[in-house]
C-alpha cells in the first residue's frame, strides 16, 4: 500500500528539510544509491567492452536497466536511447533530423527552454518556428495546434506538464493532429512520467524525451529519448559502441540503441536509474499521482486565499504551484522560506521565459509535489506565507 510516511525513510534529507522542489528534481531514494554502489564496489568496469566476466555483469545490469525503463514506458527495449537529460534527448532530434530551408516547427508558449531554443536555432537554417500561445492558466488547445500547421510543416513539439503552470497538454490528441497533417510529433515528458500514468505506445508520438532524475527518481545525469521509428534520425555523436564495422573509407552503424549511444555511458547513473523505476513502480503510478495532485490542489486553493497572494494555472492542475506574494521578489520569498522554515522551492523564471512572460510578471515562487510530501507541509507552507504577506506587504 502505497503510504508516503513509510517511505520518507528511504530520502534521510527529508529528515532536516520541507523539500518542494521536485520539479526541478526529486531526492534519490536509497535504494537507488545503493545500486549504484554496488557497481563501484562490486563489479565495476565498462559497458560492452569485453569478455571478462566484470564487463559481462555490468553489460547485463546496464541492458537489465533498460528494460525496465522501456517496460516503465511502454515501449520497447531497442527503441529506448540512453542520454545525460531530457535537453540532451531533444537536442539529439533537433540536430538529427535533416532540414531544408523552409521547414516549419510548431511549438508552444508554454515550454521549457529545452524545448524551444534547439527550434529557434534551426532559423538559422531557414526553418520557419510558429510558437503557440497558451490560454492565460498555461493550456494550450489543440485546435490552435491544428490551425498553427501548414503543408510545410515537419515537427509538432510540446510539453505534456508545463513546469511553470502546472497545466495539461492533451499530447495524445496533438499527436494524433500532427500525423494526420503527416507531421512528426515530440513530446517532452519531462513533468508526466513517474507522476502520472504514460505510455508511449498510446500516445504514439515519435519522439519522447524524459529525464531520469524527476519522476523516474534516478540520479542527475541519466535520461531517455524514446523513438518511435530509430532510422527517424541520424546519430548526433559517432565513437566506440555506435558501429561494427570501420575502414578508412567509411564506417557501418550499429543498430539501435547503440548507434545512438557513443563513448563510455553514465553506467551507474543508468543502472541507479533501473532501480528508480522499479521503485516508482512498486509505490504505483496511480497512487503517486493521486497524492501529488491532491497535495498541489490543496496547497494552490489555500494560497490563494490568503490576501496579497496570487496562484497561476489551472485548478486541475499537476503537482506545481506557482505563487507570488505581490509587492515582493519571488527569490526574497524562496528566501525567507528557506531561512525560517527550511522549506525549499524553486524561484524565478524556471528556464522558460516566455510562460513568465504570458504572466506579466518578473518570476514566480514555485512549490512542486513529490510522493514523499505530506499534508503537514502544505499546512507548513501556507501558513509561513500568510505570515510573509501579512508582516512585509
Amino acid at each position: 500500500m502505497f503510504d508516503p510516511v513509510d517511505i520518507r525513510k528511504d530520502f534521510p534529507v527529508l529528515g532536516k528539510y520541507v523539500y518542494l522542489d521536485s520539479a526541478a528534481t526529486t531526492q534519490t531514494p536509497r535504494q537507488v544509491v545503493e545500486a549504484m554502489c554496488d557497481y563501484f564496489y562490486k563489479y565495476a568496469a565498462n559497458h560492452g567492452r569485453g569478455a571478462h566476466r566484470l564487463a559481462r555483469e555490468t553489460t547485463n545490469h546496464y541492458e537489465d536497466a533498460r528494460e525496465a525503463v522501456a517496460e516503465f514506458l511502454g515501449g520497447d527495449y531497442e527503441h529506448t536511447i540512453f542520454t545525460r537529460n531530457t535537453t540532451e534527448s531533444i537536442n539529439m532530434v533537433a540536430l538529427g533530423l535533416d532540414w531544408e530551408a523552409g521547414d516549419h516547427v510548431v511549438t508552444t508558449h508554454v515550454e521549457h527552454h529545452s524545448n524551444l531554443l534547439p527550434w529557434l536555432r534551426l532559423k538559422e537554417k531557414g526553418v520557419e518556428v510558429t510558437v503557440v500561445t497558451s490560454d492565460p492558466r498555461g493550456t494550450v488547445d489543440p485546435c490552435d495546434i491544428d490551425r498553427a500547421i501548414t503543408d510545410r510543416t515537419k515537427l509538432v513539439a510540446v510539453t505534456h506538464v508545463s513546469n511553470v503552470f502546472g497545466s495539461h497538454m492533451d499530447v495524445k490528441e496533438i499527436t494524433r493532429i500532427a500525423h494526420r497533417h503527416g507531421c512528426m510529433s515530440l513530446v517532452d515528458a519531462a513533468q508526466s512520467v513517474g507522476h502520472m500514468p504514460f505510455d508511449v505506445a498510446d500516445i504514439d508520438s515519435d519522439f519522447v524525451a524524459v529525464p531520469g532524475h524527476k519522476g523516474m527518481m534516478g540520479p542527475q545525469g541519466t535520461g531517455v529519448l524514446y523513438l518511435k521509428d530509430t532510422d527517424s534520425i541520424r546519430p548526433t555523436y559517432l565513437g566506440g559502441g555506435t558501429v561494427y564495422a570501420v575502414t578508412e573509407d567509411g564506417y557501418k552503424l550499429e543498430n539501435a540503441p547503440g548507434r545512438f549511444e557513443a563513448g563510455t555511458p553514465n553506467i551507474p547513473g543508468v543502472i541507479g536509474l533501473g532501480k528508480g523505476v522499479e521503485y516508482v513502480k512498486a509505490l504505483g503510478i496511480g497512487d503517486i499521482q493521486q497524492h501529488e495532485e491532491h497535495l498541489a490542489r490543496d496547497a494552490a486553493r489555500r494560497l490563494s486565499e490568503i490576501d496579497r497572494v496570487e496562484v497561476y494555472g489551472p485548478s486541475d492542475r499537476a503537482a506545481v504551484v506557482p505563487f507570488n506574494v505581490i509587492g515582493l521578489n519571488p527569490h526574497d520569498v524562496a528566501m525567507i522560506l528557506d531561512e525560517t522554515r527550511k522549506i525549499c522551492v524553486r524561484s524565478g523564471h524556471h528556464c522558460a521565459i516566455p510562460s513568465i512572460n504570458l504572466l506579466k510578471v518578473e518570476g514566480t515562487v514555485r512549490a512542486s509535489f513529490g510522493a514523499y510530501n505530506l499534508p503537514r507541509e502544505v499546512d507548513l507552507l501556507v501558513d509561513t506565507v500568510e505570515q510573509i504577506a501579512t508582516t512585509l506587504t
